[in-house]
Parts: structure tokens; sequence; C-alpha cells
């Protein structure tokens, strides 16, 4: 038989259960709620160098890393608490930081001067930290490996190792390294098309995977045969491939060394990249192309013995300045024949004007000599030439002897024959009359 008094107590005591569960209900639901939209973010190395990149024993430097948070977008929404219906009254999204507790370099060989940065703080999502740390080389050589620890609260923490060289010659070189040796012309005559032959070679132990060679003029008056762009694959080891690249120029290329740079681009073993630039000076140089316009005399119509001037016109139709130009003539005949011109530019000509004593009659040969320079060097130019001078005209002195004679042989007659015949010098019809 149960007690009434009993019963009644664990009526009160289940009343009071009931009462309980139901303020904790209404606490947790005035409680404001989280919710997870993504997983927690984590950090890594991106990026160090070693300053500097080869040490000598006990000789003293510095690593540099370059901390990142991954999560680039990592957030939280927080409410304020849950309606009737089980959902959210207020919504609101919280970036989630990544909370470091410290950065340290364990030496691993390496003597550390600076290891560690406690309570280092949070980093964002996408955000990034420079830490740098003083290191002293160990009094032996060799390649040793310290590592960079990144301790994160709450999260996993990141141990990453880094290479430092002392004074490894021999491990100097085992990285890929892009060596290029060009092969092209002296000179380049502007609107001359060229070669140049590139000797690319991989003067490392390790492979240069996926070689991409991007070419860049300095000159819209230079330009390339083809893609600027070439694939070169991959390249091994000590082991070296030749290309050939083919250019054009037009008469407006500017002369002196232009530049065409190269740009390289492959990857290193662990998957990163790395650039190289090579420049080919290309040296443009004018070429100067002389010969003459016009041969004019002065006086146009050239006779016997009569002194006249001789212009020959010589122009440049070259693409370069023609230099210290001089001509000369071998005519068989006094005066200056050499004439000092100077400099003539493209497209343009100038005078060589000799002043010389008459000639005799005839088609007389001659040679014309035209020295000059330009970026190609000294240059001498011969032409045959001929110069036609016709013979004086005596007419006129032939009529003015006949009539000096004619009155000589008058006044003879006149005055000497007829006086010695008739003995009165008189005419046959003064005679008469």
């Amino acid at each position: 038989m149960i007690d009434e008094k009993m019963f009644g107590q664990v009526r009160l005591g289940a009343a009071t259960s009931l009462v309980i569960a139901v303020c904790i209900v209404i606490l947790l639901a005035l409680i404001p709620a989280v919710h997870a939209e993504s997983g927690q973010p984590t950090v890594f190395i991106e990026s160090y160098t070693i300053t500097p990149q080869v040490l000598a024993p006990g000789d003293y430097g510095t690593i540099t890393a370059i901390i990142k948070n991954t999560a680039s977008s990592a957030t939280i929404q927080e409410s304020s608490g849950a309606t009737s219906g089980g959902g959210f009254t207020s919504v609101k999204s919280v970036d989630i930081p990544v909370q470091i507790d410290s950065v340290s370099l364990e030496g691993n060989g390496i003597i550390v001067i600076s290891n560690s940065f406690n309570q280092f703080g949070s980093l964002g999502p996408g955000q990034s930290a420079i830490v740098s740390f003083a290191i002293q080389a160990p009094n032996k050589e060799g390649i040793f490996f310290p590592e960079i620890w990144v301790d994160i609260n709450g999260g996993k923490n990141v141990r990453y190792p880094v290479t430092v060289n002392i004074n490894a010659k021999s491990q100097v070189l085992r990285a890929p390294t892009i060596v290029v040796t060009k092969s092209l012309p002296d000179s380049v005559n502007p609107g001359d098309n060229f070669s140049v032959l590139l000797d690319i070679k991989n003067a490392g132990v390790l492979r240069a995977g996926q070689i991409l060679m991007t070419i860049n003029t300095s000159s819209s008056s230079i330009g390339v045969k083809g893609s600027n762009t070439l694939v070169l694959n991959d390249l091994e080891g000590g082991l070296s491939k030749s290309t050939t690249i083919d250019f054009i120029t037009d008469n407006k290329a500017p002369i002196g060394l232009q530049k065409v740079n190269l740009f390289f681009n492959y990857q290193l073993p662990d998957g990163t990249t790395q650039n190289q630039t090579e420049v080919i000076e290309v040296p443009i140089k004018g070429k100067a192309e002389l010969g003459f316009v016009t041969v004019d005399t002065n006086p146009p119509r050239l006779t016997e013995n009569t002194p006249f001037d001789l212009t020959i016109r010589i122009e440049n139709t070259g693409t370069g300045e023609a230099k210290q130009v001089s001509a000369t003539i071998d005519l068989p005949v006094e005066g200056k024949k050499e004439a000092f011109i100077g400099k003539i530019k493209p497209g343009n000509d100038a005078p060589a004007i000799f002043l010389l004593e008459g000639a005799k009659a005839g088609t007389i040969p001659y040679i014309l000599t035209i020295t000059y320079t330009d970026d190609m060097g000294e240059h001498v130019i011969k032409r045959q030439m001929s110069l036609r001078v016709t013979p004086t005209d005596i007419t006129g002195d032939i009529v003015l002897v006949l009539i000096v004679l004619a009155i000589i042989g008058f006044v003879g007659y006149r005055y000497w024959y007829l006086p010695k015949v008739n003995g009165d010098g008189k005419f046959p019809w003064e005679r008469k009359s």
C-alpha cells in the first residue's frame, strides 16, 4: 500500500523537474546560437628567402618567410536566438581569424640568433605576415635544413624546412639555371631581315620544366617572323637545345644598338616557377649608297681649248649617312680635279664642282672616283665617264683672212703692178677715156 504522503512527494518532485526543464529550454532559446558556415582556416609558408644566398662558415645571415592564411573567406554565422519555427531571428557573418601562438626557427645545425615570436597574434582570411630570423652559419660547409615552426591555437601546427647553403659550391648549380648563348650578324642594315641563333643550356643539375620563351622588341621597326612566344618544353640538367629566331626590319629602324628582350619562364622540380630575362642587342647600322644624278658643264656646249666648269651631282639612295664624301676625275686637262663634299644624308644629293681649263676636241673618256665612309666602313666607287668637246669654228677667221688677202691683192695690183706695166699706174678703162 503506497503511502499518500510519499506519493505527494513524488508528484511534487516531478512537477519541480518539469519546471526546471522548461526553464532550461527558455534559457537555451535566449542564448545566441552559433552556426559555422565553413571549415577552420589553415596557414602555410608562401615563400622564403635567404640572405645571402650562400653563406661562408661562421657568416651571419637572415631567413625571411611569408606566412599566409589559406582561407580566403572563412566565416561563421551568429544568431540572436531561435524562433518558434526553428529558424534564427537574426543572422550575421563574422570572419574566422587563425590564432597563431608562436612562430619559431629550429636550427638543425644552423645557429639561430633570434628564433621565436611568442604570442604572434591572429591572421585574417587571405592575409599574410612576414617574419625574419637572424642566423649564423656553422664552421663547416654543407647543405642544412632548419625548420620554421608555426604553432596554431586550436589548429594544425606547421613545420616547414628551408634550405641553407653553407659554401657548398657543388650544390649552387644543382637548381635549374638557364644560360643563353646568342649568335647574330655583326651589323644589320635597316630594311634587311636577319636571324639570331640561340643556344639554350640548363647549367644546373635538375630539370627545367615547361620552358616558355616570350620575345619583346624595343622598336616597332623590328618584328619577329611568326609567333612571339615559343614553347621549348623540358630541358634536363646539363643539356642544351638550339632555336633560331627570324626578325624583319623596315627602313626606319633606328641606328644603333636596339634591344630585344627574351623572357624565360620555367618550372623548378618542386613545382614553383622561375623567371629569367635575357637581352639581344641588335647592331643596326646604316648603309649609304651613292651614285650620280646629273652631269652638267658651263658653258653647256664645250669647244676646244675653252675653260669650263664640270658639275656632277651625287645622290645618297641608302639608309645611312655618307660621311667624308669626296670625288676626283682624271681628265687630261689642267684645273681643279678634286671636290670635297662632306656629308650626304639618305635621300639627299650634293654637287661636286670641278673648274677646268680648255680641252682638246673630241670625245674624252675619264673615270669618276667617289670615296666615302658610313657605319659599315670605307667605300670607293668608280664610274666610267666621257666628255664631248667640239672643234673650234674657224669659218669667221677664214673669211676675214680672205678679205684681208683681197684688199692686199687690190692694193698691190693698183699701186704696184699697174705702175710697173703702164708707167702711169692708170687702169685700162681710165686710159681709154
